[in-house]
């Protein structure tokens, strides 16, 4: 009887909860739980650092933009170094501002006189040939213009199978042209600053991306003019000066890192990113465009000697 009781008393107890497993990390939590090893420091060489005018407050504006490395338009990107050597955009501006499109810079009077040494581009130069070196990140689905789109060495690209090339993502800095054949000499540069062109994918050049300081460009006030140029030269933004950070000095030089597109961290990055499980969401979207899995790029602490 004794028995039956403790074993009626124990029925009536509650079971041992299943203990739940952890929520899905948000991408946020993926970059940060990132190994060093997984972060790759851009080299000084390739970033560009543009001073423009300080603001109506007096604050200092500063874009800092990554110029983008093989196979991908070398022509142009060497010419942009050629021409940040020679500092020919100082006391150049911003001239032009499209909403929900880029926010353009050069020499607004068309009467500077570019160095003789920059290389004509040629439009075969917009797409380089697709190697198996373009298979070793994550991969995404096939969009609405490209059947193939991902990642090299820290970059989006899309491809057809045979050509591969750079895509007009937020931030992108892309080559000024006239009509065609004319590819841009380098020295009309622009940076999206709205919903991604894709449209212009192998149209015009790409050579770089904003790593710091876009809202100093995507906050100017919108040009009124045809395609949102200014139309008066009160309205333009005076640049200051545009240089290489390798010519500051080394403790002056500001320092970034981007997440290895070819490391787990960004495998699992890629995937939070086309299908959030984390808490908030309700139902993971299946997929994501190239342009919404933005490469994780961070400022690191200059080392004191």
């Amino acid at each position: 009887m004794k028995r039956a009781a403790l074993i009626a008393a124990a029925l009536l107890l509650p079971a041992a909860a299943t203990p739940l497993p952890p929520p899905a990390a948000a991408p946020s939590e993926i970059i940060a739980a990132a190994p060093v090893a997984d972060w790759v420091t851009i080299a000084d060489a390739d970033l560009l650092i543009m001073n423009l005018a300080s603001n109506n407050s007096g604050h200092a504006r500063q874009v800092i933009i990554q110029l983008m490395p093989a196979p991908f338009s070398q022509g142009w990107v060497a010419n942009v170094r050629m021409l940040a050597a020679v500092h020919w955009w100082d006391g150049t501006s911003v001239n032009r501002v499209q909403d929900n499109y880029v926010a353009q810079w050069g020499d607004a009077t068309g009467k500077k006189t570019l160095p003789s040494a920059l290389i004509k581009v040629p439009p075969a130069d917009y797409t380089t040939p697709r190697t198996d070196k373009f298979g070793q990140s994550a991969q995404l689905s096939a969009d609405s213009y490209a059947p193939e789109t991902g990642f090299i060495a820290g970059w989006p690209y899309a491809s057809d199978g045979h050509e591969a090339w750079s895509v007009h993502c937020y931030g992108m800095v892309g080559i000024g042209r006239d009509m065609s054949p004319d590819t841009g000499s380098g020295a009309e540069l622009y940076a999206v600053i709205g919903q991604a062109p894709r449209h212009l994918d192998r149209n015009i050049a790409l050579v770089g991306r904003v790593v710091s300081g876009i809202e100093n460009l995507s906050s100017l006030p919108r040009g009124t003019g045809a395609l949102g140029f200014y139309e008066k030269p009160e309205q333009r933004v005076t640049i200051k000066s545009i240089k290489l950070a390798a010519e500051l000095p080394e403790a002056d030089r500001p320092r970034f890192q981007y997440l290895s597109t070819e490391s787990a961290s960004f495998a699992k990055y890629a995937d939070a990113r086309a299908n959030r499980r984390d808490p908030f969401f309700i139902r993971p979207a299946g997929g994501a465009d190239i342009c919404n899995v933005p490469v994780p790029i961070r400022s690191v602490p200059i080392k004191s000697p």
